[in-house]
């Protein structure tokens, strides 16, 4: 199953109650620090095309230099997915078979690009977690202390929102309380469940 929203959306706190229900969450954000760690090809790549003004003195990726680079210069930015984007997807198709070798009933996808690099079409199956601008906006700043132009230069990164609702299989609504949200992926997680039990 894929999972996916827009930057601040909230798809984190989605992707953790679904680890609570019982889901394997495979998270693109954790290899994607993977493939760059010291060491790795992947970072060796990164440095050959910014140059070594991107790694911290201690040898790793500097990713608020890296991103002031990419943000501002979309051949940059496809510069850098083609250097990680294929290195994350097959790390991913690692994961998630060992974790269905594993026996997990449900194995979650989180990837904030899933339709963007065409992810979707490997999966059965694509959550998307829906929240209005201002909330995500106000998201974006507080957790990232960014300013509005760095807010708009990330958000205008991405697809935007309501065309990934509108491909959606399902969507979970994240602009209450938690509370809300947590009943919303409750009745997710029973259907997904079922489903399983009764195709």
């Amino acid at each position: 199953m894929g999972l996916t929203g827009g930057i601040a959306s909230g798809k984190s706190v989605v992707a953790e109650l679904l680890r609570h229900c019982g889901a394997r969450v495979v998270d693109a954000d954790v290899l994607a620090r993977e493939v760059v760690a010291p060491g790795t090809d992947g970072l060796k790549a990164i440095v050959e095309r910014f140059g070594p003004g991107v790694i911290t003195p201690d040898g790793q990726l500097d990713r608020g230099a890296l991103g002031e680079i990419v943000f501002g210069d979309p051949r940059a930015r496809r510069d850098l997915n083609a250097i990680t984007h294929p290195r994350i997807a097959k790390l991913a198709r690692t994961r998630a078979r060992e974790a269905a070798d594993a026996g997990a009933r449900v194995v979650v996808y989180d990837a904030a690009l899933l339709f963007e690099n065409g992810i979707d079409r490997d999966m059965d199956t694509v959550v998307v977690v829906d929240v209005d601008g201002p909330t995500q906006r106000q998201r974006l700043k507080n957790r990232d202390a960014l300013s509005p132009s760095q807010i708009e230069a990330r958000i205008d990164a991405q697809m935007p929102l309501e065309d990934k609702v509108a491909r959606a299989d399902h969507v979970i609504d994240n602009r209450g309380d938690i509370e809300s949200t947590r009943a919303q992926v409750l009745a997710l997680w029973q259907k997904l469940t079922s489903d399983e039990v009764n195709p």
